[in-house]
């Protein structure tokens, strides 16, 4: 017996590696040294800080892999996965430097992973973010044949001076809120069950999604917000605080961007809230608090500016053709939510 015959193929393995390495050098800033195989990478810190702080994250997709498993489309989910970490660092201000992913696998599918790879890669060209390296496991007996599972870690830097950690935030301060671009990475085990339930499969179109399939809709990726907060932020827009929005939704996600006894209150018709939030409250039959509560109901990002900077925040971002809402208050408070209808 050898290894081939355990189920673990070394030469997939290695064509696996000769197909993703041009993607994942397209990926290189300049204080990347070496090259993709080695053990280990590295990276050399930017010039120019006073008092670096270095800022980390890590998150995978969840469930979202089985739609992608299940359409045999795996061009997007990577784009998710990086969207998932570069976004939480993002609220403490930070610039995304490099990312790593850990993919596992039942059977190693050279194409189909290098094309999860692709996705990577475009995450992190997105968020100028060098994919620095990873681990890629292959697990016979316990991932099926053609499922797998990924990882990602991301870490970022931040001038100590500029870090957001709530400390800022003030009691009438305002929260302006960056649509989302669907369901992004939050709440699929709750999607897939309707699907279920509904008697609808993932190739079917809707008339309400424009005659996309289900696949479609639910495969688009979660937004990337790097590179406009980070611009804004340059530019000197006043953001105190940030929260990216994903499991628990706007009522879990907003207040974690507040200092002490502070709440934020919102209101709801501030935005509209997208047909596939309504879709799927309605085919599920999802009472409305659980609907705020699994999903991120339209909105992908929040930040609070004082409200002396709203209009300001509003003609930076629409003269850049980016949608933002005002959508609520700093007020003094608890640390919770209050929606208001």
């Amino acid at each position: 017996m050898d290894y081939r015959a355990a189920g673990v193929d070394v030469e997939a393995g290695r064509d696996f590696v000769n197909r993703i390495r041009q993607e994942v050098k397209s990926t290189y800033r300049p204080e990347v040294l070496g090259a993709l195989g080695g053990f280990a990478g590295c990276f050399q810190l930017p010039a120019g800080y006073k008092e670096p702080v270095l800022v980390s994250g890590t998150d995978g997709v969840g469930t979202k892999l089985k739609i992608a498993q299940a359409v045999d489309r795996h061009d997007t989910i990577g784009i998710d996965l990086v969207a998932m970490c570069v976004n939480d660092i993002l609220t403490t201000g930070a610039k995304p430097l490099f990312f790593l992913d850990y993919v596992a696998t039942g059977k190693l599918e050279p194409e189909q992973l290098a094309e999860v790879v692709r996705g990577i890669a475009a995450g992190c060209r997105e968020s100028d973010c060098a994919l620095l390296g990873g681990e890629t496991a292959e697990m016979p007996g316990f991932y099926p044949v053609g499922a797998y599972d990924l990882a990602g870690f991301c870490v970022g830097i931040v001038e100590k001076e500029r870090l957001l950690d709530g400390a800022r935030v003030e009691v009438g301060d305002r929260v302006m809120a960056l649509p989302s671009q669907g369901i992004h990475s939050n709440g699929f085990s709750l999607v897939r069950k309707i699907i279920a339930t509904q008697g609808l499969s993932w190739d079917d179109r809707l008339s309400v999604f424009a005659d996309r399939t289900l696949g479609e809709v639910f495969l688009t990726p979660t937004r990337i917000y790097v590179q406009p907060i980070l611009a804004a932020l340059r530019s000197g827009l006043d953001i105190r605080g940030m929260a990216h929005i994903t499991g628990g939704g706007l009522p879990e996600n907003l207040p974690r961007c507040l200092g002490e006894g502070q709440s934020i209150a919102i209101d709801r018709r501030a935005w509209q809230v997208p047909p596939v939030f309504q879709w799927l409250a309605t085919r599920g039959n999802v009472p409305e608090k659980a609907m705020w509560e699994t999903f991120n109901m339209g909105i992908g990002l929040a930040i609070v500016v004082s409200s002396q900077q709203v209009e300001a925040a509003q003609k930076w971002f629409g003269d850049r053709n980016l949608e933002i809402y005002a959508i609520g208050e700093v007020v003094s408070g608890d640390g919770t939510l209050i929606m208001e209808a």
